[in-house]
């Protein structure tokens, strides 16, 4: 079928159901609803949005949508919403509902537009466990996301064979959820609670709070038990996050984001320490990463790293290497890097880059260091080494991990492995990486057209060698036990000896270093030319701008090879 997306925003979860909906045939259009009713209706009927043209399309499919749909449009062309609740539920921040009310299992619920909000009939719906502690960004782009995954599916099949919609029965509608809801009383809330409402509010809108007679949103949440203080006040930092007194122990606050002032800037999410520089450097920095662990079973290692949002800052990248080069000593056949349920890697901090002094030296900086990362895992000859993403990668962070000798994927994964979108020509050794993965006309393909890959395209197109087909709460104990599996091959050892045989021919061709020094020659004058379009598009992406336009490259549309 030819079916539209209408998507606020082309988030991570629009994304999975393009990608999907992709493989299963289906020919498709994105419109982004934040450009205006007059874009959609464009969209929907052609230039001049006059309703009277009959549609391109034959249903429309809206993941993430924060305002209503023009009733022309839903009149003219069946659309199906997908609503974060369960059959019933009505009105915006369902998520948010759910976390504050405590829910063990929630839902989502594809229904079809009609007048009223979240009134339409019912197509399909799927419940979801909600686990103890998880952040609501996580489980967004985790359990919600399976579970919407299998929902749109199953309401595309019915909507095909002609079946119709279940009509709603009982409802409830709540309103918007209320931002006291989310007010942290530092001199009497507990560890627990300040904890959970940072969790539940992450990763929009956090937490507003006054720090120094200046509004902050706050993100993080991670309890402290052995620093204590007087409630409210700064204990210490550390590896950027910083750690704040509660009624009966603390919390880490990992980000910090300033409340947009009247006719200023949106704000930019930094590390706490960094947002809050002015009113930290007198604080200790505590030792440990929690972004970062390494543990060992038998003749497995795994190298466990998970920073907010994907972002690699420079300082990320150092710490991570030296985490790489201490595993690199341990006598383990087998190298795990990530193996936890969120994101793999998105690749540079950008946000981090747009607060710097100098951005285009803090973009040089932090390229460097992602590379010399993704260099060390191509170095380690004496060991197998396996990336396995239990949660979205992309741009270096997706190439980081094509650095592996094998890529595992989660079910549901979806990888970005291009750059073009952000003004940049791309490094991490990917000149050398995914032509070696699935050839250069297909690298040249991936580039070009800069779309999100699903995981089973992933794995039938060679970017991946392995779908772990589980829960994200599961994902790391089933990557253990396929590790487990691998260290445990009898042919092991002739494989570690191919993987360094096979590194000394291709530099025997072309060094590694020619294709950095290649790489980085392009990078480098993008980051040293003001008027690169680069540094606009960071800005606008790292502030959330919204686009004058739905960018060209969703407009045409797509159907993917799924040979």
């Amino acid at each position: 079928m030819r079916i539209l997306l209408i998507a606020t925003a082309f988030n991570s979860l629009a994304q999975r159901v393009y990608a999907e909906l992709a493989d299963a045939g289906h020919e498709l259009e994105v419109v982004i609803a934040a450009c205006g009713v007059d874009e959609v209706r464009e969209a929907v009927f052609g230039p001049g949005g006059d309703p009277r043209t009959p549609p391109d399309f034959e249903l429309c499919v809206a993941p993430m949508l924060t305002t209503a749909i023009p009733e022309d449009v839903w009149r003219a062309l069946p659309c199906l919403i997908v609503h974060p609740g369960p059959p019933g539920d009505r009105g915006p921040s369902s998520l948010d509902w759910a976390l504050h009310l405590g829910a063990e299992t929630w839902g989502v619920t594809v229904l079809q537009a009609v007048a009223a909000m979240d009134a339409g009939p019912v197509w399909a719906s799927a419940e979801f466990r909600i686990p103890p502690g998880v952040s609501k960004s996580d489980l967004y782009r985790g359990e919600l996301a399976d579970a919407a995954s299998a929902a749109v599916h199953e309401a595309v099949r019915r909507f095909e064979a002609g079946l119709s919609p279940r009509p709603q029965r009982e409802s409830v509608t709540r309103g918007g959820y209320p931002q006291q809801l989310r007010r942290i009383d530092w001199t009497a809330d507990s560890t627990e609670r300040v904890s959970a409402l940072l969790r539940a509010a992450d990763s929009s809108p956090g937490v507003l709070d006054r720090l120094d007679n200046r509004e902050f949103y706050l993100y993080g949440g991670e309890p402290e038990y052995a620093l204590r203080g007087r409630p409210g006040t700064l204990l210490a930092t550390r590896t950027g996050a910083v750690c704040r007194a509660t009624a009966d122990g603390a919390v880490w606050i990992s980000h910090a984001k300033p409340k947009r002032l009247p006719g200023g800037p949106r704000g930019v999410k930094l590390p706490a320490a960094l947002a809050l520089s002015g009113q930290v450097g007198h604080l200790p920095e505590c030792p440990g990463s929690p972004e970062i662990a390494y543990r060992e079973r038998g003749e497995v290692g795994m190298l466990s790293f998970g920073f907010p949002g994907g972002a690699l800052s420079t300082e990320h990248c150092r710490r991570l290497l030296k985490a790489l080069r201490h595993a690199d000593t341990r006598r383990t056949r087998v190298l795990v890097l990530g193996g936890r349920r969120d994101f793999f890697g998105n690749g540079i901090h950008l946000g981090v880059i747009e607060a710097a002094a100098d951005p285009a030296a803090e973009s040089w900086a932090n390229i460097n260091a992602i590379d010399d990362v993704v260099e060390a895992v191509l170095r380690m000859t004496g060991r197998m080494v396996v990336a396995a993403m239990g949660g979205n990668a992309a741009a270096g962070g997706a190439v980081l991990g094509f650095a592996a000798d094998e890529v595992w994927l989660r079910r549901g994964v979806v990888l970005n492995p291009h750059y073009r979108l952000m003004g940049l020509s791309g490094s991490e050794y990917w000149t050398y990486l995914l032509p070696r993965r699935v050839g250069q006309a297909e690298t040249d393909r991936l580039m070009q057209d800069a779309l999100p890959v699903s995981a089973a395209a992933a794995l039938r197109g060679g970017l991946a060698d392995r779908l772990v087909d589980v829960d994200p709460e599961d994902f790391t104990e089933a990557v253990w036990a396929d590790a487990f599996e691998l260290a445990a091959a009898p042919d092991l050892s002739n494989r570690i000896a191919d993987k360094a045989k096979r590194l000394v021919a291709d530099e025997a061709v072309r060094p590694l270093a020619r294709y950095r020094q290649a790489e980085l020659s392009r990078m480098r004058a993008i980051f040293d030319d003001p008027g690169a379009p680069y540094h606009a598009l960071r800005t606008a992406f790292v502030r959330k701008t919204v686009p004058d336009r739905t960018p060209e490259h969703l407009r045409s549309a797509v159907q993917l090879d799924r040979a």
